[in-house]
């Protein structure tokens, strides 16, 4: 059991006790999600690979947010926006945009990259750095707006 797991049982526990039913909630999907994850892992599970399936979660929830609001569902919205809050009690802290901004010129420079046919190099450099604590999506916008030539980072 990774540190994470063991700290997901505890909150449960807490959870049941004060009668928070919507953290409770979410902390078993959390568990069931992780369980699942563990037994398609086999042998290589991790703290990392639990941070991973955490991570998924939160940008699943992400994208509930946007198309509940295009379709006007505030209802749906306001619900998945608690649940996020409270699953990013269990996420790494994300990285600053002046973080992200270094990091991408650190990157963008150790590979040598000069335009956009390389933002693979920059993508992959940049991901193993950042593992769970930025969104995929956001960087590959700032990289490739930085690498076409705008300054938008």
């Amino acid at each position: 059991m990774t540190a994470l797991e063991a700290r997901l049982q505890e909150d449960q526990k807490e959870a049941m006790k004060t009668g928070d039913k919507m953290l409770l909630g979410l902390i078993r999907l959390l568990r069931s999600q992780l369980q699942y994850a563990r037994m398609q892992a086999g042998e290589g599970w991790s703290e990392e690979k639990a941070q991973e399936v955490l991570s998924a979660a939160a940008k699943t929830r992400r994208e509930s947010i946007s198309l509940f609001e295009k379709g006007g569902r505030m209802d749906l919205v306001e619900k998945e926006k608690a649940e996020l809050a409270l699953l990013e009690r269990y996420l790494p802290a994300q990285l600053s945009d002046q973080e992200l901004a270094t990091l991408i010129e650190l990157c963008i420079s150790e590979v040598g990259a000069r335009d956009l046919k390389d933002i693979g190099k920059v993508m992959a450099a940049l991901m193993q750095r950042v593992k769970g604590r930025a969104d995929g999506k956001v960087l590959n916008e700032r990289v490739r707006a930085r690498l076409s030539g705008a300054q938008a980072i």
